[in-house]
């Protein structure tokens, strides 16, 4: 169950959703209609419902919830056999435990255009309802990989052409300002303060730090994974 009236909306537009749940007097706001509309024309069931029951099923549901049917997660055999395009971006995170830090990094990834994201199965958040509601519903769109071993994940996207770029803050800065590397890439982030594992770090070909020029010493993960994607990534891909 998906609470939010984006994460709804996307929930539908994905075909992830099966019933749409409807707050009794919700405010009839051009996003609702549209989400409505969209739920009328894939055949979606709209049911009214007290907005206590919404309430137990998802506190933060603003009038609105759905349930959805989650894709199958992928397994590492699938990061060799998909049918990437030749200048494809995909999305590792290495160690993220949050929800919400996956839900937002899923959001970057998938308005970046990321083919697939990849996290791994320990130590690392799973997709929730908190997730999904955090990425706007974009882990509903986003293809998705959970690996036990990231390093060697790495190594299958390396044996289909991608060449993996890690955010390291203790990189040469100037790495950043060269051309990303033309092609598939696979970028990887890790998780605030500890970055990425020392093992996935030696397995990247090329790592890359964010300039920062304020008092802050860095963004937070899905902050530095946006700016990577669009100020170093998507400038190198075909328009």
């Amino acid at each position: 169950m998906v609470g939010g009236r984006r994460a709804a909306l996307e929930a539908i537009r994905a075909g992830r959703a099966t019933t749409v749940l409807l707050a009794r007097g919700a405010k009839a706001t051009p996003g609702l209609r549209e989400l409505l509309d969209i739920a009328a024309a894939r055949g979606i069931a709209v049911t009214e419902v007290d907005r206590s029951e919404l309430d137990v099923l998802d506190p933060d549901h603003h009038g609105v919830a759905a349930r959805v049917h989650l894709a199958e997660t992928l397994d590492e055999r699938a990061l060799s056999e998909w049918p990437y395009t030749e200048d494809a971006v995909v999305v590792v995170l290495d160690g993220i435990t949050d929800p919400q830090n996956l839900g937002a990094a899923a959001r970057s990834a998938e308005a970046a255009g990321a083919a697939m994201l990849v996290t791994r199965t320990r130590r690392a958040a799973d997709v929730t309802p908190a997730a999904i509601r955090a990425s706007a519903g974009a882990l509903l769109h986003l293809p998705h990989a959970r690996v036990a071993n990231l390093t060697r994940a790495l190594e299958r996207l390396q044996g289909v052409g991608f060449t993996v770029v890690g955010l390291d803050e203790a990189a040469d800065p100037a790495a950043f300002r060269q051309p990303c590397p033309e092609g598939r890439v696979a970028v990887v982030l890790g998780a605030e303060g500890e970055g990425i594992s020392r093992l996935v770090r030696e397995r990247c070909d090329v790592l890359v730090s964010l300039p920062v020029r304020g008092h802050v010493s860095s963004l937070n993960a899905s902050a530095a994974l946006a700016a990577a994607l669009y100020a170093y990534v998507l400038p190198s891909r075909r328009t």
